[in-house]
């Protein structure tokens, strides 16, 4: 049997990783501004992080959650006060798309209503629904299309309102910051328009915060800068720093009842070991704080390189639009500078790099970033 060849491959085999560094089997190091498409939080083997797991698998790793799981009480507890959300409601399951998908389903049982609002640019993951407002053709799959699901521009406030004048809304999904789209911001003027049109209309305000949510922006959701609450936060990536764990935190308003959402390994003993974890070293480390500063610091500096057409993001999560000329920058980074970082379409080179990342580790790049903008 051979893999089922779904992903373009860089020939590197990594195989160890400490802290914003990893390593491949030749012993060659190179630096983690990306984190594994933002899922390294707390940098690669925390030690606060591996002691939580290895003393959890001395223990118990799984059983279902037709049993008390008092973990979760715990990862409840703690990610509501770290997260300032404490009077929301937290359900477990193990990746963003899943995520997503109990938050648009959630959504309709509470309001009964079925149309989506979605924006250009949007990703919210590969699952039935999740793809569905998800804004790629290509990754679109005819049974997973669906008229329920209405594209916006991007931060239109006029047709936002046109749309909810015309349609029975049942959500409206939103990324705080589009990743995959190309690091995107979505005004704090826009995102308050929503919440009040959401009230008006009795739809549910989705804040999808898988990838620019977990304190990677200097708040721990990025959509917190709008100053309003959405109804439902979905996470994933830098909720297990690497160990599959996903979530949504649902407001009070929104009632459960049995059967109304389910999951087999979602909650299990090792997850919220792994969530535990994170949010401990997050809080005990200052790491929102440290990713406002060191991701404010590269901002800036970023945008002193007259090459570079534009630097956005916020925090942590950072795009660099570059020239068409200058498209070899990234694959120059990775393979001749060993630096890791992701790209968007057409011309972004995105760093979503752990929270804990240096000033020397940012001022190791800054410096190498410029030099293959301007070689010798």
């Amino acid at each position: 049997m051979k893999l089922f060849d779904v992903y373009p491959i860089n020939p590197i085999n990594i195989v160890k990783g400490v802290g914003s560094l990893v390593y491949d089997d030749k012993g060659q190091e190179y630096l983690d501004l990306y984190g594994g498409h933002a899922v390294i939080s707390i940098g690669h083997t925390n030690p606060h992080y591996v002691k939580r797991l290895e003393d959890q698998l001395h223990q118990i790793g799984f059983y279902s959650n037709s049993v008390e799981i008092p973990l979760q009480r715990q990862l409840a507890e703690k990610l509501g006060h770290v997260s300032g959300k404490e009077d929301y409601q937290l359900f477990l399951c193990n990746s963003g798309a899943e995520a997503n998908e109990n938050a648009l389903k959630l959504a309709s049982f509470y309001n009964g209503k079925k149309k989506v609002i979605a924006f250009r640019g949007a990703f919210h993951g590969r699952t039935s629904l999740a793809v569905a407002v998800t804004d790629n053709p290509k990754i679109v799959a005819p049974v997973n299309e669906t008229d329920n699901v209405i594209f916006l521009p991007w931060c239109d406030e006029a047709a936002l309102e046109q749309a909810f004048a015309e349609h029975e809304i049942s959500s409206v999904i939103i990324e705080g910051i589009q990743g995959v789209g190309g690091i995107h911001v979505a005004t704090e003027s826009f995102l308050q328009k929503i919440r009040s049109l959401c009230d008006a209309n009795n739809a549910v305000f989705i804040a999808d915060s898988v990838q620019c949510g977990y304190g990677r922006t200097g708040k721990f959701f990025s959509h917190d800068f709008a100053g309003v609450n959405a109804d439902i936060y979905s996470m994933a990536k830098g909720m297990g720093n690497g160990f599959p764990v996903g979530g949504i935190i649902i407001s009070p308003k929104i009632q459960p009842a049995y059967g109304m959402l389910g999951t087999t390994f979602g909650g299990n003993h090792l997850a919220c070991a792994a969530g535990l974890a994170v949010l401990e070293v997050i809080e005990q480390d200052n790491l929102m704080q440290n990713a406002a500063e060191v991701g404010g610091y590269l901002i800036t500096e970023l945008k002193k390189l007259k090459q570079v057409k534009e630097v956005r993001g916020r925090g942590l999560m950072i795009g660099i639009e570059l020239p068409a000329e200058l498209a070899h920058v990234r694959k120059d980074l990775l393979f001749k500078h060993h630096i890791f970082t992701g790209e968007a379409k057409p011309n972004v080179v995105r760093l979503l790099p752990a929270l804990n990342l240096t000033k020397a580790n940012a001022d190791r790049f800054l410096e190498t970033f410029a030099s293959t903008l301007n070689p010798l």
